[in-house]
């Protein structure tokens, strides 16, 4: 049987085809889809949200150990999250196979940075290996969960954005009945203590020469000869580019098991081909190792380090040539920049921001670093996941000492608190700093695709579950000043944030309010209700201020002939903000 796949959901099924049992992840684009795809197959594979992708890495790692296939994926900057458990992992080795996915984003479509991974596998010393297509992605899996097992190392899957989210055929086989791997206690195996570590240092450096040896045998790597005029070492969606571009023209060496670099057979090609040139996404990390062997290559000074690769990147840069482009009269373009959705619960908070003078928002990851651009323009900062909590709470405290006439909120959402605010929260009420937290509870993570987590009450694969009660646990780790208030009430936000900025602790305001996209569960519904009166505006009363065009709201425009506002019915969600704003109430709901 074939099917159509995207390389995240071959993955999943790679996974499921390799007998793989558990599997763990934190939602982040462009990794979402493996673990909601893999969650589909539920009695036999275990699947999990996990708060962060420490967690979820460390809950695999305990699966590994207790005998059982384990898999764990994140986006790139995950793994940096996961990096602690990993570096110790990769010196103690696994029980039952271990695959992780590095999703990768060259380009930054929705992270903070544009990172390669491919440098994490040589950091730690793990196997890795990268699919050029869903058909590789599957069975490379497949393929990791036999290299992890056999060389007693977590087996990384770089991926890409394209082949997260491209699409091709699959062939689909049979699961694997694996059974469940005895577990002997060996402190001298899994207690990495330092006089441990150090004799595990030493099988680590054995296993790598091992990896090598394997690297230059396996089909994984595999030379394709045409024309030795030219040799093209590649990886990944860079291998796919440069065929689609060079087509039977020059030969390949294409690259899928990339950590350790098959040494041997790269020489070997080198020495067959007149010109040697390596094309791979991001930075150099191939060629640094080729021309670390003495080995002339051209590499970076032809493919930039920065950005998404392209097929027309590289038709450029190596032969000159241009794609046929339309002609655009580039001024006639009209901008659109990103914006919070139509009845988000998160632009009211933002709006009261905004008005506030004297104060430094630190923002977090998620939809509300919207709220940096305008017209809300209330955020200063986005760092990293829970970085807003940390770093107000230093901010407050230097401010303060400095008798600064300036105070920090720090804003954050209920995924992202789950996920890393905790910690900074507990340091805020530990060393007493006067920073007001925001807690945006919209009841479910919503940047990646409406994931579940801790707060929703319901597992990846569905199970109702217990629902962590943030406000119990934000007065738990110490805060005593906590509100609970309903964005979409300006008078009440705003008296909310007015009253935490009056006093000099540590302070919490939750706003609690579903995303204007999810699907209200029913306990919600009650809480909530369903749906709401649209707004329509009176357009003998508006004065056309444009008042409530500066909520940022796209159901809203201006009608410059009539100097009127208007409010998109099909967009209006009905949440009133707009209304509220109004000075002259010519903004009203159809009943």
């Amino acid at each position: 049987m074939k099917k159509l796949m995207t390389g995240n959901e071959a993955i999943a099924r790679g996974v499921y085809e390799a007998g793989i049992t558990f599997a763990a992840a934190y939602p982040g684009t462009p990794s979402t889809e493996i673990l909601e795809n893999i969650a589909l197959y539920k009695g036999d594979i275990m699947a999990e949200w996990a708060p962060n992708e420490k967690v979820a890495f460390e809950s695999a790692l305990g699966a590994s150990i207790a005998g059982a296939r384990a898999f764990a994926s994140m986006k790139q900057v995950g793994v940096n999250v996961a990096a602690d458990p990993m570096f110790s992992f990769s010196y103690t080795g696994v029980n039952g196979g271990f695959v992780m996915v590095s999703a990768d984003e060259p380009g930054i479509h929705s992270s903070q940075t544009e990172q390669d991974n491919r440098y994490y596998a040589k950091f730690a010393k793990l196997a890795m290996l990268e699919p050029s297509d869903s058909q590789e992605a599957k069975e490379m899996v497949k393929e990791a969960v036999k290299i992890s097992e056999e060389f007693d190392t977590i087996a990384m899957i770089r991926m890409t954005t394209r082949i997260c989210h491209s699409k091709s055929i699959v062939k689909l086989n049979d699961r694997e009945d694996v059974s469940l791997k005895d577990y002997t206690k060996d402190i001298n195996k899994y207690a990495t203590m330092p006089a441990i570590s150090k004799k595990l240092r030493v099988k680590v450096e054995e296993r790598m020469r091992r990896l090598e040896k394997f690297s230059n045998e396996t089909p994984l790597n595999f030379i394709e000869w045409n024309d030795k005029k030219i040799g093209i070492i590649a990886s990944g969606v860079a291998y796919q580019y440069a065929k689609e571009v060079f087509k039977d023209t020059v030969s390949y060496l294409k690259l899928g098991f990339t950590y350790p670099l098959p040494l041997e057979k790269i020489k070997n090609f080198a020495d067959e081909v007149d010109k040697l040139y390596v094309i791979e996404e991001l930075e150099p990390f191939i060629e640094e190792q080729v021309k670390a062997m003495g080995i002339d290559i051209v590499g970076k000074d032809k493919i930039p380090n920065i950005g998404e690769l392209n097929p027309h990147i590289i038709r450029k840069n190596m032969l000159d040539q241009e794609n046929e482009v339309l002609n655009i009269e580039a001024d006639k373009l009209v901008p659109r920049p990103p914006t919070l959705c139509a009845g988000c619960p998160h632009r009211g908070i933002f709006y009261e921001l905004s008005k506030k003078k004297n104060i430094m928002v630190t923002g977090d990851i998620g939809c509300y670093g919207l709220g940096a651009l305008p017209p809300l323009s209330s955020v200063d900062t986005i760092i990293c996941m829970g970085a807003s909590v940390s770093a107000g709470h230093g901010a407050a405290k230097v401010y303060k000492s400095n008798n600064a006439d300036k105070r920090v909120v720090s804003v954050i959402g209920d995924s992202t608190f789950f996920h890393s605010g905790l910690t900074g929260l507990l340091d805020v009420a530990y060393n007493q700093s006067n920073a007001v937290t925001v807690i945006l509870d919209n009841r479910i993570t919503g940047m990646t695709g409406h994931q579940d987590h801790p707060g929703t009450g319901r597992t990846a694969q569905g199970d109702e579950t217990i629902e962590a009660d943030i406000e119990a646990i934000v007065k738990a780790l110490g805060i005593k000043h906590v509100k609970t208030v309903n964005p979409l009430r300006l008078d009440e936000t705003k008296e909310a944030l007015d009253e935490a900025l009056n006093i000099d602790e540590p302070s919490v305001v939750i706003t609690r309010w579903p995303c204007a996209l999810k699907r209200r569960t029913e306990p919600e519904k009650k809480e909530f209700g369903v749906k709401f009166d649209l707004c329509m505006i009176d357009k003998d009363k508006c004065i056309g201020c444009r008042k409530c065009l500066s909520t940022g709201c796209p159901a809203l425009s201006f009608d410059t002939e009539d100097k009127k506002a208007v409010i998109n019915e099909h967009m209006c969600l009905g949440c009133e903000i707009c209304k509220q704003v109004c000075p002259v109430d010519a903004i009203s709901t159809i009943k």
